[in-house]
């Protein structure tokens, strides 16, 4: 069962999309862990969080998906795991920004962004967690060393 988690294929798609999705989404996860590119950190994050009304362990695992999932997807280790863990915060955070309607806040007239980068994300997500991470992959070098007959 544990071999399916890393079962890929060379083709490099998968590759292409693991680094869009990972390169895009670290920034996110590194604003919150760390404070970088303008954000707050974790703390603060944590209590943002908090005053939505989402539990502790919620946002702590969003956090965890968003910063330590997205440099595993760059690198295709767990692609799958990751993935869908992205699926899950991008799910969630599209939820959240429902009222704001589809489009990004371009022009700055709308009360907040709009939910059409997490159904981006989402697909991107999905088509990793079926398909695995591909080429260049560790994912790819675990299955040929551990698993070669799958």
């Amino acid at each position: 069962m544990i071999e399916k988690l890393f079962q890929t294929n060379t083709d490099a798609i998968w590759l292409i999309l693991r680094l869009t999705l990972g390169l895009v989404m670290l920034p996110h996860g590194l604003q919150k862990l760390f404070g970088w590119f303008g954000g707050f950190g974790f703390a603060p994050t944590m209590q943002f969080f908090a005053a939505q009304g989402i539990p502790a362990i919620i946002a702590f695992l969003v956090i965890m998906a968003e910063s330590l999932g997205a440099l595993f997807l760059i690198f295709g280790l767990g692609t799958r795991f990751c993935a869908a863990s992205l699926v899950l915060v991008m799910l969630g955070a599209a939820y959240f920004q429902r009222a704001n309607g589809l489009f990004m806040n371009w022009f700055g007239n709308q009360a907040g962004e709009g939910f059409e980068y997490h159904i981006l994300a989402i697909g991107i997500a999905l088509a990793l967690t079926i398909y695995g991470g591909g080429l260049a992959s560790l994912d790819r070098l675990i299955q040929t060393k551990l698993f070669p007959s799958v």
